[in-house]
Parts: structure tokens; C-alpha cells; sequence
């Protein structure tokens, strides 16, 4: 990867649906070696899909919680069981497996405070093997340039 790769990602990952021949001007190629390049980022990996970018007020899930998760036992059998169980619940977004106070890092996005209280008690809580849960809402989210 050479820096012309390093600047196609960084257009990319700002503005996936940039036309190739826009991406080639803004990184200084022609279109057909850019998408030479892109098509290689694609194949190798590197890239590994593109989305559309949702406005999570706008489908109902205007809160945003991270949840600190500590599990009971950390054999190999509780922590499977526990991960095939949270990703199986569709208001948890993203799931991070951590080191320091929680065992797990999760995003949860809920309509309101009430719909992350009933996620908390009747789903969150019941997975396999959770000790406890610290939950931090969400007040403002930052965003880079």
C-alpha cells in the first residue's frame, strides 16, 4: 500500500459514493489506473464494503447507550455462548471485546431511556454468563473532520 492507496481510502471513507472519475482528480490519477486501484483495495480486502450512513432519530433509535459488560467466567464455553447471544440482539450496534473494567463494549441504540430500561432488564441482563452491566449514556456525539 503506497500513498496514493492511503488517499483513495481517505476520500472513500468520507465520501463512499464519490464517482470514479472525481476520485481520480482528488487523488491525481486517471480514472482507469484509480479504479485499477480500487478494485484491487476491493479484492484484497482492504475494502470491505460500502454503506449508507443512517440517521439513527430518523428509524427510532434516537438514544444511544455504551454498555460495560463483565462476564462471571471467562472459559471458553460462557464467552461463546455469551458472544453468539449478543449479536443476536438487534438494538446492540457495534460489540467490542476489551481489556480493563468490562470484558465487553457495547453500542446500543433504543427509541428512548424507557426502551433501553426494558432492552436492559429483559434482554441485556438474561444473556449467558453477564455479571454485570455499567451503562453510559450518549449526550452528544463528535464527529471528525
Amino acid at each position: 500500500m503506497d500513498d496514493v492507496d492511503r488517499a483513495i481510502l481517505a476520500v472513500l471513507e468520507k465520501h463512499g459514493r464519490i464517482s470514479n472519475a472525481e476520485l481520480a482528480a482528488r487523488v491525481g490519477l486517471s480514472p482507469s489506473p484509480c479504479l485499477r486501484r480500487v478494485h484491487r483495495l476491493e479484492e484484497t480486502g482492504v475494502i470491505r464494503g460500502y454503506r449508507a450512513e443512517i440517521d439513527p432519530a430518523a428509524v427510532g433509535r434516537s438514544l444511544r447507550v455504551f454498555a460495560g459488560v463483565r462476564l462471571m467466567r471467562h472459559n471458553r464455553g460462557d464467552v461463546a455462548a455469551f458472544e453468539r447471544a449478543v449479536v443476536q440482539l438487534s438494538e446492540v450496534v457495534h460489540v467490542h471485546h476489551v481489556t480493563g473494567n468490562y470484558d465487553y463494549l457495547l453500542q446500543v441504540e433504543v427509541a428512548d431511556l424507557p426502551a433501553y430500561e426494558d432492552f436492559h432488564a429483559n434482554r441485556l441482563a438474561d444473556l449467558p454468563g453477564v455479571a454485570t452491566v455499567s451503562s453510559y449514556v450518549t449526550m452528544k456525539t463528535l464527529s471528525a473532520p
